[in-house]
């Protein structure tokens, strides 16, 4: 494969240095450039993040001493020395959306971890092994920036990617409502216990958007293209709630599930089993070979225990059993700032590069 040069917008930040230790070593991507706000740049990143550090494993050394950028001062000279750039920027909304659109029109492709532009009709928003059809309304974009080659291309939020992979191969007996309460992580707000201590011995039953992201999400995941923009499904009908719990990382949902055509629960152990995208079919270098990993015990899947299997990119399953007002209940979890976060972005990019959509 061919190497390219990235940049990291944001690189300061908790997913911003969950980009940098996934990319220091990566064998297609090479680390050009890392960008933050302007009380950043000029600084070495060690300079930068200072005791901001939240990674469990020190900043890579090839990284250490680089010069940190200021994203948008310095917009001209990143793009011109980077194929693409990984956005994970903690700004307003609006601005967020005119930085990432000012990048794509400056032909730089931006995979972005933020929220801003995952509704915006013509931004595919892709879970890779669950609608990389989606990629193809880039070609939609690209006519309404008139750039040749740049566009932006968005991940889902953290929280839907622990129940939706698992929802995913069911739709066949057509899903018809679900029911989820997710359970998340302290460092899906950017936050350890040595910055968060309010959340020891703690739970929150409030995070700010994130039901409603987790309810109407998965519905353009699953839509289709129409015109040159991406329609929500239909269905099913989801309701969620999203509760913080103090845990380091890992999302947790509870789901509840009924479907038109109820399946026999071999039926939906032996799909999740089987269960495949194309980055498992293309061996993309962060795809997990077994996306789907079922747990039998009654006490699994567990944070501590379960969260960075398969390098934190596959998603775990358990307890699954019919329920008395849904058809079936079951368990999921899944890292959030590795699959929900940073490796989702990560092995989004390697799904567009093996499509050549950087060429």
């Amino acid at each position: 494969m061919k190497q390219y040069n990235v940049g990291i917008l944001g690189a300061t930040g908790m997913v911003g240095q969950r980009f940098a230790l996934l990319l220091a070593e990566h064998p297609w991507f090479n680390v050009k450039v890392l960008a933050a706000s302007p009380r950043s740049a000029g600084k070495t990143y060690e300079e930068a993040v200072g005791s901001r550090w939240a990674m469990t494993v020190p900043i890579p050394e090839k990284l250490r001493n680089m010069v940190v950028r200021d994203l948008n001062a310095d917009m001209d000279t990143i793009t011109a020395e980077v194929d693409l750039v990984f956005c994970a920027v903690d700004m307003k909304k609006e601005e967020i959306k005119a930085l990432e659109e000012r990048y794509a029109k400056a032909e730089c492709p931006v995979i972005s971890n933020n929220s801003a532009h995952r509704f915006t009709p013509d931004v595919p928003m892709v879970v890779p092994e669950i609608n990389p059809e989606h990629l193809e309304i880039i070609a939609a974009q690209r006519k309404r920036l008139g750039t040749k080659k740049g566009f932006i291309a968005v991940k889902s939020n953290c929280s839907i990617q622990s129940y939706v992979p698992a929802l995913h191969p069911l739709k066949q007996f057509g899903l018809q409502k679900v029911l989820a309460c997710t359970y998340q992580a302290i460092s899906g707000a950017g936050k350890t216990f040595e910055t968060w201590p309010e959340m020891v011995d703690n739970l929150i039953p409030f995070i700010g958007g994130e039901e409603e992201k987790s309810e109407q999400e998965p519905l353009k995941v699953w839509g289709s293209i129409q015109n040159g923009e991406i329609v929500k499904a239909a269905a099913p009908s989801i309701t969620t709630q999203c509760l913080r719990v103090p845990v380091s990382d890992g999302h947790t949902a509870a789901v509840f599930v009924s479907f038109e055509k109820k399946p026999t629960k071999e039926e939906i152990l032996t799909l999740w089993e089987n269960f495949k995208g194309e980055p498992q079919e293309l061996g993309l270098p962060s795809a997990p070979k077994q996306f789907i990993h079922y747990f039998t015990e009654d006490n699994r899947p567990q944070a501590h225990l379960d969260r960075n299997l398969e390098g934190g990119m596959a998603v775990s399953v358990g307890r699954l059993r019919e329920d008395t007002q849904y058809d079936y209940k079951f368990v999921c979890l899944s890292h959030n700032t590795l699959r929900g976060a940073a490796g989702g972005g990560v092995l989004l990019a390697e799904l567009l590069a093996a499509k050549g959509y950087f060429d």
